[in-house]
């Protein structure tokens, strides 16, 4: 497992534990719609200056972490040749019709008739 495999698991568990320490803060100003009540889970202030330190400490190390995969995967990526091995080829586009099969004769008893060949226009 190489470097760029190992910063991008640091990074989803990363921003999974931002996403989370986000949604567990309380809602100052109202600005989901939903007042803050001094009853809430995480009411104290201490608690909310602790995820507030996480909250910037998450977002940093988000930012570097995809400063840091963008470094790492333009230095592995390089430049190399455009790979063509999936390219499509040329059909041609005139290709000779299937010969039509030969009209059937009805066999004895048979009283139905085959329908009608109508040529189709191109």
């Amino acid at each position: 497992m190489g470097l760029f495999h190992f910063l991008i698991v640091v990074q989803a568990i990363v921003s999974a534990s931002l996403v989370g320490v986000v949604l567990m803060q309380r809602s100052e100003g109202g600005g989901l719609g939903m007042g803050g009540s001094p009853s809430g889970l995480m009411s104290a202030r201490g608690a909310a200056d602790f995820m507030t330190r996480l909250t910037t400490i998450l977002a940093t190390m988000f930012i570097l972490l995809s400063i840091s995969l963008a470094f790492v995967a333009a230095r592995e990526g390089g430049t190399s040749k455009i790979d063509t091995s999936l390219q499509r080829t040329e059909v041609p586009a005139t290709q000779p019709a299937p010969a039509e099969p030969a009209e059937q004769t009805p066999a004895k008893g048979d009283t139905t008739a085959p329908a009608p060949q109508v040529p189709l226009d191109k």
